[in-house]
């Protein structure tokens, strides 16, 4: 305890409690006890993204075909529950997980939301395989040179979130598929 009493004197608490007529015992208290509550912050917030669920697209799938018909996209469902419009096919090679791909694309929420973006191809060169299951399942679809819509259930994309995409949302993504190596 004295030693603590030291390295305070140094920050002059002494005479902050001394003007205060605050006990030392009270401050270490409290600054125990903050530090506690403040290191099991981390075990509630690590608790609680455990604690989520992604929704099954089969639960989405009302609210992805009342978008589509919104937004007169006609979708085809895939069996994964993702759903597509092939607006070019395209007339390249086909990705592959291992694939890199090269693209461009607008990501929306079902609001029309735009969270990303991207309009040069140079910027992109991702492998297939390190992309959402949603983009793995479309692209592969459609070929170099080809434009595929994509409607992805929370599951297929980034379920519980990820920071920029809450939890269970479902994503709207028109993709050019500019070059695959």
């Amino acid at each position: 305890m004295k030693s603590v009493r030291t390295s305070l004197q140094q920050f002059n608490i002494d005479a902050i409690f001394a003007t205060q007529n605050l006990p030392m015992k009270t401050f270490v208290l409290v600054l125990v006890g903050g530090m506690l509550l403040y290191s099991q912050t981390g075990c509630l917030k690590s608790s609680a993204s455990q604690s989520c669920t992604p929704a099954s697209p089969s639960s989405e799938e009302p609210s992805i075909t009342a978008y589509a018909t919104a937004q007169g996209i006609n979708a085809t469902k895939h069996s994964s529950g993702l759903y597509y419009e092939i607006i070019s096919q395209g007339n390249g090679p086909t990705p592959t997980a291992d694939s890199k791909v090269f693209v461009t694309y607008v990501g929306k929420f079902l609001n029309g939301t735009v969270f990303d973006q991207q309009a040069n191809s140079d910027q992109t060169g991702w492998q297939l395989k390190s992309l959402i299951e949603g983009w793995q399942i479309g692209l592969p679809l459609i070929q170099k040179g080809g434009e595929i819509k994509l409607i992805v259930p929370s599951a297929l994309g980034y379920g519980c979130g990820n920071g920029v995409i809450p939890a269970s949302t479902i994503l709207y993504f028109d993709v050019h598929l500019v070059d695959v190596q």
